[in-house]
Order: structure tokens, then sequence, then C-alpha cells
């Protein structure tokens, strides 16, 4: 990673941007396996939210420190009683998600793309969290598993929207069903992991610094594209296609691009 720009921290989250527009984020509860208590879930979603308005963001890279990604809820919570003022799961408080939703779903909301580096451990809630990244980079010796069965609950923190397009319907079902736990080097042929390897985060960031030398509107507006591309109808992909192309074309990183690929030197971006 190039120089910081910019750090924000506290006891559960690092944010690193890098002068290349690439921010590191990290889970920093290491001696917990950083696995998701109450705290973790507010400190996530503030993460997201400073992402959301982060100048010069061009690509995340997602990661846990110490000897896991995610290890998934902490145990501890699951005694814990819901506060008075506490809303219902039912209850939207994030645009179309509750909280605990959100720790997933907000990495297919940011704007720019996301990759996950996954190691150690991966369980239920962490993988929700991994899911919800763009891309997916897991270490052959990771321990992955759908783990909500194993307590009586269901998935909850946005799987089901997530997995779509990414596990084939049957052997999805089956993990669900199980909680069995499958590796890493597994999780490639499953759907959940895009590139296994010895090296997870230093992959990602090779990924990263590729992706933050495009041009960011395309990159965005690409992103948008995959957003919608399971649930709109073809006439409307196609339309969309078509807008985004239209706005993009002749742009000065457009332009950009093209002579930067020409020259063969790095492009100079504009931020969007």
């Amino acid at each position: 990673m190039t120089a910081a720009t910019s750090m924000t921290t506290n006891d559960r989250i690092a944010i690193e941007l890098g002068e290349d527009g690439v921010a590191e984020v990290r889970f920093t509860r290491g001696d917990k396996m950083n696995a998701l208590d109450p705290e973790m879930f507010v400190r996530i979603i503030e993460a997201g939210s400073v992402l959301q308005r982060m100048k010069g963001l061009r690509v995340v890279v997602l990661s846990g420190e110490g000897r896991a990604f995610c290890a998934g809820l902490d145990t501890a919570s699951f005694t814990r009683q819901p506060g008075q003022d506490e809303p219902p799961l039912t209850e939207r408080t994030y645009g179309n998600a509750n909280k605990f939703q959100q720790v997933s779903m907000q990495w297919r909301k940011l704007p720019v793309p996301v990759i996950a580096a996954v190691h150690g451990v991966c369980f239920g809630g962490g993988l929700a969290i991994a899911s919800g990244a763009d891309i997916r980079i897991v270490h052959p010796a990771t321990r992955m598993s759908i783990m909500e069965l194993k307590w009586g609950l269901v998935p909850d923190m946005g799987g089901y929207a997530l997995w779509r397009g990414l596990v084939r319907d049957d052997v999805l079902r089956e993990l669900i069903y199980t909680n069995r736990e499958f590796t890493g080097a597994e999780a490639q042929g499953l759907g959940l992991a895009t590139h296994v390897d010895e090296n997870p985060l230093d992959r990602a960031r090779a990924i990263a610094r590729e992706i933050a030398n495009r041009n960011p509107q395309a990159i965005r507006a690409a992103k948008r594209l995959q957003a919608g591309m399971l649930e709109r109808e073809t006439d409307a992909i196609l339309l969309e296609e078509s807008i985004e192309q239209h706005a993009i074309m002749r742009s000065p990183n457009q332009v950009e691009a093209v002579m930067a690929a020409m020259q063969k030197r790095r492009a100079n971006f504009q931020d969007v």
C-alpha cells in the first residue's frame, strides 16, 4: 500500500486511505477473532458511513487482524436482552435493511469496489460480511461455514440477497441446512471465493491497485450495472447500459483513459 493520506481508527475498526485511492479497512478486535459483539456492529456501520463520504476513494480492501477475518457472532451476545428502545428486526433502520443486515449490505451499497481478504476463520456473520464484497480472496486453509442453523437460527445478515448468483441453489441449501464447515480451497468451487491465495491480503492489494488505475467514473458505473443485473428485465438492463455509457463517453476521464493506454503511462484521473 502507498503512504497513507488519512487514517480513521476506533477500538474495533481502522481505516487508512492511500494516495492511490485504495482504502484499507481492518477489523481490529483480533484478540476476539474479530467476533461481532454489539459494539462491533455499530463500528462497522460507522466505517461504512465514513467510506461513503470519503473523498478520493476508488477501492476498498477489507480484512481482519489477528487469527481470523471474522468468527461471526460473539457467543457472549447470545444471552444479551434487547434494550427497550431497540427496534425490532423487521424495522428497516438503514434504507432496505436493519443494522445486522447493513454490516453486510453496506459494502454493496458503496459506490466503489470492495475486495475482502479472508483468512483464519470466517463463520456466520463473518461470511455474510465477506459476501458483501465485490471480490473475495481467500486463504486455502480458511475455515468457513454458514453457521446459523447450529444455533437454531436462519441466516439473517443479508446472505440470502448476497448469495444470489454466487452459489448454486441446491448447494446453498445444503450449506445452510447442515452448517457444515468447508475450507477456503473448497470455497472457490462453491462460489464463495473469487480466488484462493496463500497471501490473500497481498493479492487483494494488487487487484485494488489495478482497479484504482481505471477510470473511476466507469468503475462506479460498472458497479451500478452489476447491482441491478440479477433483478432487472433484459430491456431495462440494455437501457441502463446505454445511459451509463452515454454519461461516460468523451468525458475527461474517458479521454484520459484512452490517452494513457496509447502512451503507455499511468492515467491521471479526476476524482468523482
